[in-house]
């Protein structure tokens, strides 16, 4: 990323060790991935004693937060082996998508000048106004409702899904080797799951997909006002102190501005590095603070955040600091 996005802001950037030398120190990742491998199984171990709502709920939980692990991962820990790490989040729990594909989605968004770019940044939550004014009149208020916590928790899944679904259509992802390998791989692999949780328990199929899409749901209420459109790359990233429950969830991905300006940082880290220098990151997101996700949800339970047709590039052309 240059350098020079970000000289007239006070973000502090990462000037830490590399991730080899933090790796020693990782024992509370480890601890996090025994422990949700172990909470999956029991989950399904208290379905298959009891059936019924509560232990459904349960594996929704632990699922989505495997994919919070999954981001973990993708970020290099906790070995120095990027193939032994794929290893741990390579079982799709979660159901949807294959890990290479959000691997190389997600390391694609870091691109900090693209941020909120459609088309750009893969995880943008917006489209172009013209592109936005075409859609149909039901298309728009889905859109729109996406941007409601209560449609990110039960639309956005719909739509990442299909457009995931979308790319898989398309005769050049089975031309790239790679990318049909990760394909099999993760077919064969949900197959496999869903053959051994259905065998194990008895749960019906239908069950654990819908496990998968609110734990999608869940996961992508992170992601509801996590960036913003602003001329500033690092303004566009927000910073959220959130209560304990959401912060272990989404593995203190609430502290975003914190993990963009030093990626390299483990989960269990970064919230030393935030109350370290707090103010520098508030002012390094030009004041993008966001008090907690429980009354944030509440407030956009069904009021939009924002219009999903903005003018990102625009914005970020005309008020470009000089």
């Amino acid at each position: 990323m240059p350098a020079a996005l970000f000289t007239e802001i006070p973000m502090p950037r990462d000037s830490l060790p590399s991730v080899n030398r933090l790796l020693p120190g990782e024992w509370p990742t480890w601890v996090l991935i025994a422990g949700i491998y172990g909470l999956w199984v029991g989950a399904l171990t208290w379905y298959g004693m009891r059936g019924g709502l509560a232990p459904w709920l349960s594996m929704t939980l632990v699922n989505a937060w495997y994919m919070s692990l999954q981001h973990e991962l993708v970020h290099g820990h906790p070995t120095r082996s990027a193939r032994l790490n794929r290893w741990f989040g390579l079982l799709p729990l979660a159901v949807w998508y294959p890990f290479d594909v959000y691997r190389d989605s997600h390391l694609a968004h870091h691109r900090d000048e693209l941020l909120t770019f459609p088309g750009e940044d893969p995880e943008s939550n917006y489209m172009d106004p013209p592109d936005f004014a075409v859609r149909s009149a039901p298309m728009r208020a889905l859109l729109v409702a996406q941007r409601t916590a209560l449609g990110r928790l039960c639309i956005t899944p719909a739509f990442a899904i299909a457009q995931l679904l979308r790319g898989l259509a398309q005769p050049a992802t089975w031309r790239v080797g790679s990318r049909l390998w990760s394909w099999a791989q993760h077919l064969g692999l949900l197959a496999a799951v869903l053959w051994g949780v259905h065998a194990s328990t008895g749960m019906p199929v239908w069950m654990y997909l819908l496990s998968g899409y609110f734990a999608l749901g869940l996961a992508c209420m992170r992601s509801l006002y996590e960036h913003r459109p602003a001329s500033r790359p690092a303004h566009r990233i927000v910073v959220n102190e959130a209560g304990w429950f959401w912060r272990l969830l989404y593995l203190n991905n609430n502290y975003h501005a914190v993990h963009h300006a030093r990626p390299t940082l483990p989960w269990f880290a970064i919230p030393a590095a935030y109350r370290a220098e707090r103010e520098r990151f508030i002012n390094g997101t030009g004041g993008f603070l966001i008090p907690g996700y429980n009354r944030f949800f509440l407030r956009h339970l069904f009021v939009p955040v924002d219009p999903p047709g903005q003018n990102t590039r625009e914005l970020a052309r005309h008020d470009r600091p000089t």
